[in-house]
């Protein structure tokens, strides 16, 4: 099978992905974005492991989705220890 942009696959071995459709290729991999919402990219040594897909079952996923951040954990401040002189006890 002939891995091109516009191709549309489905992976053997991830079938819970859905379709793809194929956004990018180089000489290394293919971008592939899946039904599921995720873009993937696939090595060209796994290219054996994609199928043709049916493009009719292809759902992209619209653009005005509003993209979901993962949120950050706030770093702790470390409160600054002086250390006072110890004077000698008279």
């Amino acid at each position: 099978m002939t891995i091109k942009r516009g191709t549309v696959v489905s992976h053997a071995g991830a079938i819970e992905w859905g379709v793809g459709k194929v956004v990018e290729v180089s000489a290394l991999k293919a971008t592939i974005q899946f039904s599921d919402g995720i873009i993937r990219k696939i090595a060209s040594s796994h290219y054996l492991n994609l199928q043709p897909g049916d493009a009719a079952s292809f759902v992209p996923i619209p653009d005005s989705t509003p993209a979901v951040k993962k949120a950050r954990a706030t770093p702790v401040k470390k409160e600054k220890i002086v250390k006072q002189p110890v004077l000698p006890v008279v």
